[in-house]
């Protein structure tokens, strides 16, 4: 007996059917980068794979009204070059710029990034910091939840057996919102990220912030923003003295939430400077070397 089979969806409704139908253990099947190498480590994961690279619904990037919704198989190259993703999140589009080679990123689905919630994947920072929100089809219910409460811990989600993800959607940031991602990896290119940090900010027209959104990856358990770096930004004038704290800020929030471990070594020192340089880009403001960027 073949140790799975495979079957292919032509609509979101007949796939949240299959992946239900009794007698199989079911995993969807969009760009297969994640998924091939899971099972080759548990080739019990599932008997059967259903097919969802196909349907047309999946692949659809739209706005409705001041909402973006990217259909959960849409590739990270069909994403990085979407017009409208571009124009409204350009954080999104620089997260997915870093993820592996072409090829993977021809193949590889953000939706696959966020259901399979590496610790290391390069869109949830970048989706949190959107404050992006998932939703989730089974044949009974439909769930809508934002990717940071969608992911629990590394590899692991709400989403229930025999669930699709079907898409993500974020509201468009307010205009003369910036954005910056940064990713730090073993290599320039083609690298399983070691840390990572998003970020989002917005001043008025006294220069100072209003708003203040700032995520890691690979730093603690679950992707999440760090409250005690926005709130130390908020209402403050950018500067390199206020940034540099952040950094320092950056590090408390990360050990607190994971503990000192092995690699705190390198992330400690990485984080505070990737805070202070991104959030340098977000603002606009000269370091010591120049303009961050």
């Amino acid at each position: 007996m073949e140790r799975f089979g495979y079957v292919r969806a032509t609509s979101v409704t007949e796939a949240v059917s299959l992946l239900n139908q009794p007698g199989f253990l079911n995993r969807p099947l969009a760009g297969s980068t994640d998924l091939i190498i899971l099972l080759r480590h548990k080739p019990d994961l599932c008997n059967r794979v259903v097919d969802i690279s196909l349907i047309p619904e999946m692949h659809q990037i739209t706005r409705q009204g001041n909402n973006v919704i990217i259909g959960a198989a849409a590739t990270f190259s069909e994403v990085l070059s979407n017009p409208l993703v571009k124009e409204t999140a350009p954080i999104l589009v620089a997260a997915c710029k870093t993820v592996g080679a072409v090829q993977i990123r021809n193949m590889g689905t953000l939706g696959g990034n966020v259901a399979n919630a590496a610790a290391c994947a390069d869109s949830l920072p970048a989706l949190v910091c959107l404050d992006a929100s998932a939703r989730v089809l089974t044949p009974a219910e439909e769930f809508n939840w934002t990717v940071s409460d969608l992911v629990l811990s590394p590899n692991k989600t709400r989403i229930p057996a025999g669930g699709l993800l079907v898409s993500l959607h974020y509201t468009v940031p307010p205009e003369g919102t910036r954005g910056a991602f940064l990713k730090l990896g073993r290599r320039n290119a083609m690298a399983i990220s070691r840390l990572t940090v998003a970020a989002l900010g917005r001043v008025d027209v006294d220069g100072r912030i209003v708003e203040a959104r700032f995520v890691t990856g690979s730093a603690a358990p679950q992707i999440c923003r760090f409250k005690d770096v926005e709130a130390s930004l908020i209402g403050q004038k950018p500067s390199a003295e206020l940034l540099t704290a952040a950094g320092k800020l950056a590090i408390g929030e990360m050990i607190k939430l994971s503990g000192y471990r092995w690699s705190s070594e390198f992330k400690v020192p990485a984080l505070a400077t990737m805070t202070t340089r991104v959030l340098a880009n977000v603002f606009q403001v000269p370091m010591l070397n120049g303009v961050v960027q």
